[in-house]
This record gives C-alpha cells, sequence and structure tokens, in this order.
C-alpha cells in the first residue's frame, strides 16, 4: 500500500507541474497579446498619421496612473511608519494577544517589506483606476472659457464644463484614499498594540488617538472642499420644475451647503485640537453635529421647504428659475438663433405657382430610401457579395441644376462570398464597388431611374460631379476583419452579371506594412490567426487593412466625439469619400434642460444623457484609402477648441474643400434633438412656459400603413405593465426646395409641429422647422409658423383622411390584393409659395420570395382636396386647376437613366410621346373631332369604373390612361398652351 502510494506521488506532482506550466503559457500568450496589441496599435495610429494622438492618449493614462499611485504610496507608508513609531514598547497583554503574536511570528523582521507591499497594493488599487480620467484632465487643462456667465454664482460656463468635473473626481478620491489609509493604519495600530479591544485598561493609546484625530481632520477637511463644490453642482439640479437650481436649491439646500462647509471645517479644528488633548469627546462632537446638520439642514429642511412653500404657489416661485432654464437650454441646443418667421397659410395652390416654383415641384422626393433599399440591392446588387446596407438622399448638379438624388455604396458582404476559404475572405476578396445613384423624383416602369450604376460603373455625361475615377470601397459601415492587399496574388475587382470577372492589385496608401516576420507574428496575435505568419500569399510588399467600419474608424480616433448614426457617402472629384457628423457633448451647461432624445437612433452618439451640443465636427474618410480627416466646421464651439488643443494634430489645419462642403447635410439626428426641444423652448416667457400655453409637439408619425398612426410606448411600470403610450413623431426629410420669400432653392432638412396635447389629441399643423444644409447658410434654422386658429391637417390627420375618398381606398384595396401589398412611402409636406403640398408615394411588391418594390401609386393633397393618381405629375395636375402634367414634367432635368438590366429597363416614356401607339400631345387634331375625343374620354372612363369594380387592376390603370390621353387631346385642340420650358407662366382651359 505504501509502494502504491508512493508511486501516486510524483504521478500528482507531474500533474500539478503540467498544469502550472499550461497556466504559465497561458498567461505568457495572453501577455504577448496584449504586447501584440499595444504594437499593432502604434502601427495603425502611425499609418494614419496620428502617433501624437497615439502618444497624448498614453502619456495621459500612464502619467496619471503613476502620479496617482504614487500620491497613495506616499501617504500609505508614511502613516503606516508613524504607525510603527507610536506602537507601544510593551504590548498590553489582552484576549487578542495570541492572535496578534501570531502575525508578528510570521512576519518576523520582514515588517518594513509587509508595509511597502501593502502600500503598494492598495495604491495600484486606487491609482490605476485614475487612468480612466484622461479625457477629464486633458479637458481640465486645456479649458477654454464659452463667454456666459451661470445666473447664480457668475462662473464662466467653461468652469462648470471643464474644470468642475476633475475637482470633483480629485476631491472624491483623496476622500476614499484618506479613509482606506485611516482603516489601515487603525488596523496596524491594533497590531503593533497601540488599540486594544478587549482590555480592561485604556483601550487606545494617547498617541494613536492623536494620529487617527489627524487623519479623521483631513477626511473632514476634503469633505468640506466635497461641499464647496457640490453648491455649483445646484446648477444642475433636477428638483425643480426644469432643470437648474430651483427656488429650493437656491433659498434652503445652498444655504444648509454652505452651514455643511463651515460645520465641516469646524469639525476639522476640532480634530486638530484634539492631537493635543487625545480623547474621544472632541470626534465624537465633531461627527455628530456633522451627521446632525446633514440630516436637518441638508435633507429634512429643503424636503418642508418643496413641500410647504414652493408646491402651492410653484408658478411664482419657479417662474425666475425657469426663465434662466429657457435662456440657458436655448443657447445650449443652438436655438437662440432661430429664425421665427409667419407662414401665410393658403389652402389653394395654382398652376402659375407651381410653374414659379418649378425646381422645388420637380425635386419632390418620390422615392423613400427604407423602402427601395430593397430595390437597390435587387437592381444593382449585381453579386451576392455585395450590399447596399442604407439609402441616403443628397443633392448633385445634374444638366446644369441641383437635382435631389437618393444614392447607396455597393459594400462588400463577407458573408455572401461564394467560398469561405481563408484566401476568399482575406485576400481575394477585399473590396466592395463603387455607389449607385438615382433622381429621387424619376422612375422607369416603377423602379429608381438610375444615373450612376451597374459594373463596371457607367455614369451620366450630363452629372460631371458623379463621374467616378476611384471606384473600390476598402472602407465602408460595418464592414469587420481585416484584409491583405499587396498579396501574391490578385484581388477581384469586380464581377459582372455576365460572369466576367476583373482583377486588380491595391495601390493606394491605406494599411500597415506587414511583411516583416515580427509584424506578421504581431498581428497573428492580435487576430488569433495563424495563417497571417504561415501563408504564403503574404509578400514583402503585402500590407494589412483593418478596422474597416468607418463607425469604428473614427472612434477609435477621437473617442471623445458623440457621431450621428447615419454616415453617408459622397463623390467628390472623382473620388468616394464617407462624411460622419461628429457632435461636442456634455452634460454640465448650467441651467440648461436635458436633452429630450425620443426617436434618436440607439446607435446614435446622442442617445446619451447631455445638456449641450454641437456639431462642430465633420469627419471625412476616404472609402480607398481609409485617411481620416476631422473639420472644426464650429469655430466658436468651447469643446471643439479644447479638443484642438488637446490634439492639434487630428484637427485639419485646412478647412474643407468647396467641392467637399458643398455635399455637408444638416444631421437628422442633432435636428431630432433640436425640434423636441424646440417644441417647448419656443416660449420665452417664464409664465406662460409653465402653463405650457403656446407649447408644440412634433407632428405625429403616419407610419407605414394608411389610416394607422403607430404607437410607442413611453411609460412602463414594472408591476403593472404598461402606463402610458403616445404617438411616435416623424422623422425629419429632407427636401430641396425654395422656401417663401426666397430666390432660389435650399437643401433643407425639415419637420413639422402640432400643438401640444397630452393624449396626442392635437394633430392639426402649427407651424415647421428647417436646416439649411447648403454652403454660407449652413446650420441656419428657421421656423414658420401658421396663422393661429388656422385648422390645416398635420400628416397623421392627411394620413387618416387619405382613406375617406372612397376611389383611393378601393384602389388601394385592389393593390393589396391577388399576391401583392401595399408599402406606404414617407408622407412629405412639401412648402410651395404660402400653400402646403403633402405628397405620399405608395410602392407595391409582391407577397412572398425575392420583393422588388415598385412606385405604382401617388397621392397628393392641397387644402382639404386629395387624389391618387399613377405618377405624381397626373396626381399633381389632377389637384392644380389649370395644371397639365406636361407643365410639371418639362421641369424635369434629362436625365441619361441607365438601362434596366431587367424588365423595368424598357419602355421608358420620355414624355413625347405615348407606348400604345397615339399621337404625342401637339399633333393637330381636326375641329370637329374634338366632341368625339371628350366622347371617348367618358367612356374610358367608364371602362375605368367597371375594371374597378369587377378587381381588374391593370384594366382600370390602362383605361385611365387611355382617357387622360384623349383629353390631353382635346385640350391642345381648344388652344390650350402647352409650355415647352420652364418660363411658362400657366394656362386656362
Amino acid at each position: 500500500m505504501r509502494a502504491a502510494q508512493g508511486g501516486r506521488g510524483p504521478s500528482n506532482r507531474r500533474r500539478v507541474i503540467l498544469a502550472l506550466a499550461a497556466i504559465a503559457a497561458f498567461l505568457l500568450l495572453m501577455s504577448l497579446r496584449g504586447l501584440a496589441g499595444f504594437y499593432t496599435d502604434y502601427l495603425w495610429f502611425d499609418s494614419l498619421g496620428f502617433t501624437s494622438v497615439w502618444r497624448t492618449v498614453i502619456f495621459s493614462r500612464v502619467m496619471l496612473a503613476v502620479l496617482f499611485t504614487a500620491v497613495f504610496f506616499v501617504l500609505m507608508i508614511v502613516n503606516l511608519w508613524v504607525a510603527d513609531r507610536l506602537g507601544p514598547a510593551v504590548r498590553p497583554r489582552g484576549p487578542e494577544e495570541e492572535l496578534v503574536e501570531r502575525y508578528h511570528a510570521l512576519v518576523g523582521n520582514r515588517t518594513r517589506l509587509v508595509k511597502v507591499v501593502v502600500s503598494l497594493l492598495f495604491a495600484l488599487i486606487a491609482g490605476v483606476g485614475v487612468s480612466s480620467q484622461w479625457q477629464e484632465w486633458l479637458l481640465f487643462i486645456n479649458s477654454e472659457d464659452f463667454g456666459v456667465e451661470d445666473a447664480l454664482f457668475g462662473r464662466d460656463v467653461g468652469f462648470y464644463v471643464f474644470q468642475l468635473p476633475f475637482l470633483s473626481y480629485l476631491v472624491g478620491w483623496l476622500f476614499a484614499a484618506f479613509f482606506i489609509i485611516f482603516v489601515v493604519t487603525a488596523v496596524a495600530h491594533y497590531l503593533n498594540g497601540g488599540i486594544r479591544l478587549q482590555t480592561t485598561g485604556r483601550r487606545v493609546s494617547a498617541p494613536v488617538k492623536g494620529h487617527l484625530s489627524l487623519l479623521l481632520g483631513m477626511l473632514a477637511l476634503v469633505r468640506a472642499a466635497g461641499y464647496y463644490l457640490d453648491q455649483f453642482e445646484l446648477t444642475l439640479s433636477t428638483r425643480g420644475f426644469v432643470h437648474g437650481a430651483s427656488y429650493t436649491d437656491v433659498n434652503a439646500q445652498l444655504p444648509a451647503i454652505r452651514l455643511l462647509i463651515i460645520i465641516s471645517l469646524f469639525s476639522f479644528g476640532l480634530l486638530i485640537f484634539n492631537i493635543w488633548r487625545r480623547g474621544f469627546t472632541y470626534p465624537i462632537i465633531a461627527v455628530g453635529l456633522w451627521a446632525l446638520v446633514a440630516t436637518i439642514a441638508g435633507t429634512a429642511y429643503p424636503a418642508i421647504v418643496q413641500r410647504f412653500q414652493v408646491v402651492p404657489d410653484e408658478s411664482n416661485k419657479e417662474e425666475q428659475y425657469i426663465a434662466r432654464n429657457i435662456e440657458a437650454t436655448r443657447h445650449a441646443f443652438g436655438l437662440d438663433e432661430v429664425v421665427e418667421r409667419q407662414f401665410a397659410y393658403e389652402d389653394t395652390l395654382s398652376s402659375t405657382q407651381v410653374v414659379d416654383n418649378i425646381d422645388t415641384v420637380t425635386n419632390v422626393r418620390l422615392l423613400d430610401p427604407e423602402i427601395i433599399d430593397d430595390t437597390f440591392n435587387q437592381l444593382q446588387g449585381i453579386r451576392g457579395f455585395y450590399q447596399f446596407r442604407d439609402v441616403d438622399v443628397d443633392r448633385y448638379v445634374v444638366d446644369g441644376e441641383v437635382t435631389q438624388v437618393v444614392l447607396s455604396a455597393r459594400e462588400l458582404l463577407l458573408s455572401g462570398l461564394p467560398n469561405k476559404s481563408w484566401e476568399s475572405e482575406h485576400v481575394s476578396f477585399t473590396h466592395g464597388y463603387s455607389i449607385a445613384v438615382a433622381p429621387a423624383n424619376d422612375t422607369v416602369a416603377g423602379r429608381p431611374s438610375f444615373v450612376v450604376g451597374d459594373i463596371p460603373t457607367r455614369s451620366p455625361s450630363n452629372a460631371p460631379e458623379l463621374q467616378i475615377e476611384q471606384p473600390g470601397i476598402y472602407f465602408g459601415e460595418g464592414l469587420g476583419g481585416y484584409a491583405i492587399v499587396g498579396a501574391q496574388r490578385d484581388e477581384v475587382d469586380y464581377q459582372t452579371a455576365e460572369d466576367t470577372t476583373r482583377q486588380t492589385r491595391y495601390d493606394g496608401t491605406g494599411g500597415v506594412d506587414v511583411g516583416g516576420f515580427l509584424r506578421r507574428a504581431a498581428y497573428a496575435l492580435k487576430f488569433a490567426d495563424t495563417n497571417l505568419l504561415i501563408s504564403g500569399q503574404v509578400t514583402g510588399d503585402s500590407r494589412i487593412i483593418y478596422v474597416r467600419d468607418i463607425d469604428q474608424r473614427v472612434k477609435e480616433l477621437a473617442p471623445f466625439l458623440a457621431y450621428d448614426a447615419d454616415p453617408y457617402p459622397v463623390v467628390v472629384e472623382g473620388r468616394l469619400f464617407w462624411i460622419i457628423d461628429a457632435y461636442t457633448t456634455t452634460n454640465r451647461y448650467p441651467y440648461s434642460q436635458s436633452a429630450e432624445t425620443r426617436e434618436v437612433s440607439s446607435r446614435s452618439g446622442l442617445d446619451s444623457r447631455f445638456n449641450y451640443v454641437r456639431n462642430s465636427v465633420k469627419a471625412v474618410v476616404d472609402a480607398y484609402n481609409g485617411t481620416v480627416e476631422f473639420y472644426v466646421i464650429d469655430e466658436t464651439d468651447p469643446l471643439a477648441r479644447s479638443y484642438r488643443n488637446m490634439f492639434p494634430d487630428l484637427f485639419s489645419a485646412e478647412p474643407a474643400s468647396d467641392a467637399l462642403q458643398a455635399q455637408f447635410r444638416y444631421p437628422e439626428d442633432l435636428f431630432r434633438v433640436q425640434t423636441n426641444m424646440w417644441g417647448r423652448y419656443r416660449i420665452d416667457d417664464g409664465g406662460e412656459f409653465y402653463d405650457a400655453v403656446g407649447r408644440w409637439s412634433v407632428a405625429q408619425d403616419p407610419g407605414n400603413q394608411i389610416g394607422v398612426t403607430p404607437q410607442e410606448t413611453q411609460e412602463i411600470d414594472a408591476e403593472t405593465g404598461i402606463i402610458s403610450t403616445s404617438e411616435r413623431r416623424i422623422d425629419p426629410h429632407y427636401l430641396l426646395i425654395k422656401l417663401p420669400n426666397e430666390a432660389e432653392e435650399s437643401f433643407l432638412n425639415f419637420r413639422p409641429f402640432v400643438p401640444f396635447s397630452e393624449e396626442d389629441t392635437r394633430k392639426d399643423l402649427a407651424g415647421f422647422m428647417v436646416a439649411h444644409s447648403d454652403p454660407g447658410k449652413y446650420g441656419r434654422l428657421e421656423v414658420f409658423e401658421l396663422p393661429p386658429g388656422s385648422q390645416v391637417d398635420g400628416p397623421a390627420q392627411f394620413n387618416s383622411n387619405i382613406l375617406t375618398d372612397r376611389e383611393i381606398s378601393e384602389t388601394i384595396t385592389l393593390l393589396n390584393a391577388s399576391g401583392s401589398a401595399v408599402r406606404p412611402g414617407n408622407l412629405l409636406l412639401v412648402p410651395v409659395e404660402n400653400s402646403l403640398l403633402y405628397v405620399r408615394p405608395l410602392f407595391v411588391e409582391a407577397t412572398g420570395g425575392t420583393a422588388v418594390p415598385e412606385l405604382n401609386q401617388v397621392i397628393v393633397g392641397v387644402g382639404d382636396e386629395v387624389v391618387m393618381r399613377q405618377t405624381f405629375e397626373e396626381a399633381l395636375a389632377a389637384i392644380v386647376p389649370g395644371l397639365t402634367p406636361e407643365m410639371v414634367d418639362v421641369g424635369r432635368a434629362d436625365f441619361e437613366p441607365i438601362p434596366d438590366s431587367g424588365d423595368g429597363g424598357e419602355g421608358t416614356d420620355d414624355g413625347g410621346g405615348t407606348d400604345d401607339g397615339q399621337d404625342p400631345p401637339g399633333t393637330t387634331i381636326p375641329a370637329e373631332t374634338v366632341a368625339d375625343l371628350l366622347d371617348a374620354a367618358a367612356r374610358a372612363f367608364d371602362e375605368a369604373d367597371v375594371a374597378l369594380r369587377e378587381g381588374d387592376l391593370a384594366g382600370y390603370q390602362d383605361a385611365v390612361r387611355r382617357a387622360e390621353e384623349f383629353l390631353i387631346r382635346a385640350r391642345e385642340e381648344l388652344d390650350v398652351e402647352i409650355p415647352t420650358t420652364t418660363t411658362t407662366e400657366g394656362a386656362s382651359a
């Protein structure tokens, strides 16, 4: 038996050794991966020319960690040394002496080492975590003035934004540090015999009392500093009717805090005095007095004032503080410079007004970006490894005219690769290819009329801005992993619909040189991929491209900025770029209300708590090279100036080029927040603000169904479930329109308002806000207010009323039958002089399988009138007296659409004739045939009614088209002038 037991001994030891070796190997591997990550991070920043940014961040982190660790270590080691010096020469006997003796027997003569180890351990715990405060530290030492003083203390706002956060953290850290030192020092005194808990004599020696009194005094002094800073935090209070110091804060809480400062300083004096008295009386008095005042004055008294003075008379007590909140909030959200205008609403629209605003009318966006995302993928995806992630709205010059377009980048979809090998994912398929662009107001057989698209890219000669010389997209939205360029084999540039594969070799500047063994090994560790080390595809000329997701890319470089949820591609001088709107935010602006972030995407940097925001920076990423430029577009923003002081090499010294600035858009996320806040803060009188007189809400969202407004849960009780719901709000949308009293069109962000109501009962339009995007006017906010008492349908109201038209209702019912489904597009409100044009396109797609939504009908409304036709021109002509479809159509640019590779690319009608052999408009008709034409039109309408009742949608649409053609020809014979240029002043029948 002994032999057996003895045999197990070496075996167990071997297992232990192997286990320890495995643990050591694992720790070594993790350490190597950490070192590899550190090294590759430096290489990545260096490849972009931002090593100074990397050094600044690393230095700040290390400096803070080392400094605070050292400070804590010195404080702890000094107090432990003092504890040793103050220990009694002979430890008094007691029940706990056995435990203490065991400690001393274990430590022996290594007490100095123990003190160092204990001090270092606690110092590392307390100090290393301070490195996370590097942003606050850099802001503190690079602070800027706002030029605005708070109303309570008269300090510049910069103190609250830049200095107060770090000072508050410092005071909190010191309080925690002295508390830990006090506890550890007390334990040291116990081990040294200076404190005895179970003795009959003196339990704490006099020197120990003095030492601990000093530490308690330091805690009291630090707490006094904390109270001093706490008074400034009142400007961010949420106690009152609005955010900021309220009546109770100023008249009860502030005096209580100042009294606590005095009590803390008095306690500090008592505790210092107790160093010589060395008793317990003064410490007990100091702590007891502080606890009593903190409870009564700091908590109970303000609560009494709030309940019995403020609540019964809140409007009067809070009026001046509400006024402070209004002024601060308006400035913090850029609403103090909103230009307010009256909109002299008219419920009619004349043909003359349409012709005078033909550029606005012909740029009405019929293609809904959310719906035609599927269409882009089906018609322009070409291959399964390409995808269009997001369709954006922008404007470009086509045929010499600024035209609103929808566009999207054809990005690489790694999950769609035909071969999932390592070589395919990282070497062969490395990039996406070009973009697809279509006019936002034009379709061919219901599908986008692409002016840029196909593979290889074909661009129109009448749109020089859209000529693309470098179509490769190596950096995009959501593109993860890494790619090796300059490998042994060529990359797949693109594959056409005819199965032709074109190869290419990357000749850009993106990526990191990975030809050497050390770098290959580092990246193999970073990505946990040995193929990088052993693959023959990696050569001495190879480069590794990673952090390909543009959102992640800019966040790695500038994590202190908040980013918009919707990057968008642009074409500038033949190259593709991504523009990402960046925001500077803080939640430290005195008296300002926290942002209402309702409807802000969870992917947005503005989905957070803040009470100040500026769109001060545009981040521009080269889609081919991956280079990043940060352009400061608002030099007046103190936060942007501070960040530039922190990282002077990060921000471009030169402004963006004119061509790039021409593609800047006012961001939707910021506009959402500003419009949410404006509904309440349009009121500048404190009394009216309290009563919510004149308050607006963003208009309700008409949703994706006709006649139904979607609900959104706002409050959920954990026990009872949903306790309140409200309707969703309409999203901002881009318009290219001419505002009232302006001479030319502007590219705008637009969002309408309705009067505020608790239960969302008010849906009538109250006004709308626009934000300019064009150079020279970028960022200008204007609000147009409808006449008081006017009853104008808001978006949700108009959407609900659509189905009251029997013809529209029946047509939608038919479209939703026979294996098809209707998808309503965005409901747009388009100001045309002093009228409002409602436009809602209807798309139809087949149910089941892979659907391609096609524009089928367009609903147009003016005033109380609403019509639906197959085209926007026909619908507008039907609702505006004296207008014909040709009068609208002549305003369109003569696009050169790319023929659809599917069945929708043929039979395009350019307005010069009809596709059933009828004579084109303008053909001379004998006078005696006018009556016959009118009779033919009437018969065609009768046929349309019959077809509609029988459910024959195609027959119905054909009959209506023929009837309209007969009417057009009849009008021509009656000498109704049909314009051939945009200078036509109108016509009457």
